[in-house]
């Protein structure tokens, strides 16, 4: 005799918990399955060990979506100061960081806890280490098979993530649920991610890994982000990377501005006046890391020679050079690093006030697993919180 449930949740990370807290409040009978051997294992080594869990400033601009207009209604129906409250009223000790980040205190332990905390009910069940198989639609729900038990429900949510961090059980399943009952997929690729570069530039800078300077990056689409570029073995990474690999198609360049606060015509220029028989190298290593200046010459990208040589044009042209420093990447790291995916469950397929397939009643898509990509800096946690929330409310 199969076991019923109002709710059956695939996948015990941010959203399926939060969905699972949610629904459970209301009185339904939910029962969590995940195939790993814990629940929030993405939580549990983010933000180094903190979790950034959220952010000051939440707006449907910080998401990537085909659909740009769906992550609007449910950010609006649970906002990030709807979990800033929780984490409050859990006692959680928390820190602002740059750019609104906010992170645990202590240990990202505490977001598991609180969340298992608000799922501890009687009528919230949790089953691990679960194979979940032959799912099928029957009349008023699904029936699926849990190892060898079959289960009955009235709504099933698909919280299973996206593909990034493979070593943390990632796995298309919750794309083989959509396209079993018909629901259109956008392509996944990874986002977030770190940039790797052609054998030329690799060799080229390879010296440089571990140096971070903080610059303005630019994808060929016009979007924006200036933070900190960090210099690898293997490419270019840091915050500014990782957002801009989100707006990033390969064959497409990046231009990165290499000093945007700084004039360097005027500095320049007062540095000729002062010292004319100072090199440009020296003069520029005092603008920017050494190696990294020593690198662009040795690849010819900068022509040393004493400042008093050059003329108005030539200060002019490397200005200009530094301030559009062109990078073609190779492509990235792919999911095996990536923070997050891009691509997934086609969102139009999706009721955006409710997570529900638009054609199939009582399934649900929360998190990760949909064509919704956040920033690097607690948005994607934010859209775990808010997705998992509304359909916690419609299930």
């Amino acid at each position: 005799m199969a076991e019923k449930f109002d709710v059956v949740i695939i996948g015990a990370g941010a959203a399926g918990l939060m969905c699972a807290a949610a629904a459970g409040k209301r009185g339904r009978k939910v029962l969590v399955v995940d195939n790993g051997k814990k629940p929030g294992r993405k939580i549990l080594i983010s933000g180094g060990g903190r979790c950034n869990f959220t952010n000051y400033d939440v707006s449907a601009a910080n998401y990537v979506c085909r659909n740009r207009h769906f992550v609007k209604s449910a950010l609006a129906q649970y906002s990030q100061w709807d979990f800033f409250s929780m984490v409050n009223e859990h006692g959680i000790g928390w820190e602002e960081r740059e750019h609104g980040q906010l992170f645990c205190l202590d240990s990202a332990k505490d977001i598991v806890e609180m969340l298992l905390k608000e799922c501890d009910l009687p009528n919230v069940g949790q089953r691990y280490r679960c194979d979940v198989h032959d799912i099928e639609q029957i009349d008023g729900g699904f029936s699926l098979k849990l190892d060898t038990d079959t289960v009955h429900c009235e709504s099933l949510v698909v919280a299973t993530g996206g593909l990034s961090m493979p070593k943390l059980g990632a796995t298309p399943f919750g794309y083989q649920i959509a396209e079993q009952f018909g629901l259109k997929r956008v392509p996944t690729t990874a986002g977030l991610v770190p940039f790797t570069l052609h054998d030329k530039d690799k060799a080229a800078f390879a010296d440089l890994s571990g140096i971070a300077i903080p610059v303005t990056v630019a994808t060929e689409n016009g979007v924006l982000f200036k933070e900190n570029l960090l210099f690898t073995h293997r490419g270019l990474s840091g915050p500014v990377i990782l957002q801009a690999s989100s707006y990033w198609t390969p064959g497409e360049k990046v231009t990165v501005d290499l000093l945007p606060d700084l004039d360097v015509v005027e500095t320049l220029e007062a540095m000729r006046e002062k010292h004319p028989a100072q090199s440009l190298k020296n003069s520029l290593s005092r603008m920017l890391p050494k190696r990294l200046v020593e690198a662009l010459v040795e690849r010819g990208d900068i022509q040393d020679k004493p400042l008093k040589q050059l003329n108005p044009k030539e200060i002019a042209a490397l200005a200009d050079y530094l301030a559009n420093w062109a990078v073609a990447p190779n492509g990235t790291e792919g999911y095996r690093t990536a923070e997050v995916t891009l691509g997934g469950v086609d969102t139009d397929e999706l009721s955006s006030k409710t997570m529900e397939a638009k054609q199939v009643p009582g399934l649900y898509f929360v998190g990760e697993v949909m064509d919704v990509s956040g920033w690097l800096g607690g948005y994607n946690f934010q859209w775990a919180w808010s997705s998992g929330w509304v359909a916690g409310q419609n299930v």
